[in-house]
Parts: structure tokens; C-alpha cells; sequence
């Protein structure tokens, strides 16, 4: 629910903490962070707990650039690879809620940073523990609190572990879980195919809705799907009809890439027809079917590892 505090299960799986954290046999006395106030003004990277409530802010926003500044390269390589709703899912569940927000950072008496995400439905707030560290590995503990819970009943109780990479801190961990994406790419996808591919046949239905406007407002089809977009400026016309979103009007949209081809007239005098095709802009990643509405108006869908699909696929259910 917008604004709400998303008590939802564990949200990566890849093995125990202490798989990744092997430096932890050469571990040191734990130390407590230094106060975090000198380093709110500093750099983002100037200790754990301070890339931590960055990090957090950049996941409130759904700011993709900012978060990825804190993953490991090889959890950055999987995230690029990722589509964008699946980047955002991974960003919901750090701060465990539904919508972007505004993000603010402070800090405590202590100096211990609070991160302030303010979205159109509620304000959470997270205030970021003191951090103990062993050798390249730091935990933190992390509390999200609504703001209008008087009697914290809503507060949740989460360790974070960051490890040092390269002279700056990324994020590890959420509570005992490893923060593993090369392993949960495979899950990702195939959770993201059903409706990537359930978005393309509706695309294809707003494309065909869209053509039929334009053919009853003008009197012939458009020359291509860029003239069904909004016009730069002015009334809509014939080169610009304002009929269809800019991402399909550029012919790419949620993992598809979308043709359109007119077929002509099948008899003499007959309005012209047309083909239109939803092909996965990354096959097996981004959609497994390709689908093809015919000159007579049925869509046909087949795996085509990743080919335009064609009149004899069979009907798409």
C-alpha cells in the first residue's frame, strides 16, 4: 500500500552471510562508528554509516544512478542487466515502500544519521545505528519507523552489512541474507516474463486502437508509429496525431520492440491493412514470445527465440 511500511518476507536469497563475509576469519575488535555528523556534510563515502543513508535516500527516490554507486561490481553488473521494474522492486524493498519519495537526510543528537522518505501516501523514517566493523565488513542496525506512529508499533528492526570495496563501502547485506543478484537473475526474469509479456499484448491492442483513430480522423494510415505521437508543439495533425505514448510511438516499450508494416489492399478498392509485430527486446530475459497481429486483426504468439513471429504462429490466448 502507497506510503506503508511493507512488512514483506526476506528479499534475496543466496546463500549465508558468512559465505561472502570470508575476511571474517582474519576479524578484528569490533569499533563502533565515529559520530556521523561531520560526515553528512562530507562525502557520501566517508564511513559506512553515512554511504548507508545515502544509499537508502537513492533507493527512496528510485534513483537508479545513485543506487547503483553502492552495489559491488559484480551485484552492479546483474542490476544493469536487470529490467527497470525489476530495479525498482529491488529499491522498494530496501526502504519497504511502494512509491518514490523525497529524500532527506539529518541527524540524531549523536550525530547518527536519519533518513527522512516522504511519499505521496505516509513518511517512514530510518535512523541509521552505529556501525561495527571487522576488517573490510561493517553491520549496521537499522530502524524504519512511520512518522505518525506515536507508539512505535510500526518500528522494524533490520541489520545492514556493507563490505569495503575498493575504498568505498557498498552494500552487502540485508539482516543475515546476502545481497547476491548474479544468483537471483534467472528469478528475476522468469518473474518479470509473465508480465512483460502480458504489457506487450496490450501494447499491441493501444497500437491497433491507435492506427484505427487515425485512419477515421484522416483519410489513409500512418506512414509509421512515430505519427500517431504528441506533437512537439501545436494541435495535433497528421505527422503528429497525439494518439499514442511516446514509448510506443518510438516503437520500444517494457522489454518490446514493436513493428509496424502496411500490408496494402487485398482487393481493389479496399481499405489498406496492416501488420503489426511485439518481438522481446532481450529474448529470455525480457519475454520469450513473440507476438504478430495479422492484416485481418488475429494475434498469433510463438517462442521465436527472439524472431519476428508470423500469421501461422498459432492464435495468442
Amino acid at each position: 500500500m502507497a506510503g506503508k511500511i511493507i512488512y514483506c518476507g526476506c528479499i534475496l536469497l543466496s546463500g549465508f552471510f558468512f559465505i561472502a563475509a570470508s575476511g571474517f576469519a582474519q576479524e578484528s575488535t569490533s569499533k563502533p562508528e565515529a559520530s556521523a555528523g561531520a560526515s553528512l556534510s562530507g562525502t557520501a563515502q566517508s564511513g559506512p554509516g553515512s554511504a548507508l543513508s545515502t544509499a537508502l535516500a537513492a533507493a527512496c527516490s528510485q534513483n537508479q544512478a545513485e543506487f547503483t554507486r553502492f552495489l559491488t561490481v559484480r551485484n552492479k553488473e546483474s542490476f544493469s542487466r536487470m529490467t527497470p521494474a525489476a530495479r525498482v522492486a529491488l529499491m522498494k524493498r530496501f526502504v519497504l515502500l511502494d512509491e518514490p519519495g523525497k529524500a532527506t537526510i539529518s541527524a540524531n543528537p549523536s550525530g547518527r544519521p536519519i533518513v527522512r522518505c516522504e511519499t505521496p501516501g505516509g513518511t517512514v523514517e530510518m535512523q541509521v545505528g552505529g556501525a561495527e566493523t571487522h576488517d573490510n565488513v561493517a553491520f549496521l542496525p537499522l530502524e524504519l519507523r512511520e512518522t505518525t506512529d506515536s507508539t512505535s508499533a510500526s518500528a522494524r528492526q533490520i541489520n545492514m552489512g556493507l563490505v569495503r570495496e575498493e575504498s568505498d563501502w557498498k552494500l552487502l547485506s540485508l539482516g543475515v541474507l546476502l545481497l547476491d543478484l548474479p544468483a537471483l537473475e534467472v528469478e528475476w526474469d522468469e518473474s518479470e516474463i509473465e508480465a512483460t509479456e502480458k504489457d506487450a499484448l496490450e501494447s499491441l491492442k493501444m497500437i491497433a486502437a491507435a492506427i484505427e483513430s487515425y485512419r477515421s480522423k484522416y483519410p489513409h494510415l500512418p506512414e509509421s508509429l512515430a505519427n500517431l505521437a504528441s506533437p512537439a508543439r501545436g494541435k495535433p495533425n497528421a505527422e503528429a496525431a497525439g494518439l499514442l505514448d511516446a514509448d510506443l510511438a518510438k516503437g520500444t516499450k517494457d522489454g518490446y520492440t514493436f513493428r509496424y508494416v502496411i500490408a496494402g489492399a487485398s482487393d481493389v478498392g479496399a481499405p489498406a491493412k496492416y501488420e503489426l509485430s511485439a518481438t522481446p527486446l532481450r529474448y529470455g530475459r525480457t519475454g520469450r514470445r513473440s507476438f504478430f497481429r495479422d492484416a485481418n486483426g488475429v494475434v498469433h504468439a510463438a517462442d521465436r527465440q527472439g524472431a519476428v513471429g508470423s500469421e501461422t504462429d498459432p492464435k495468442a490466448e
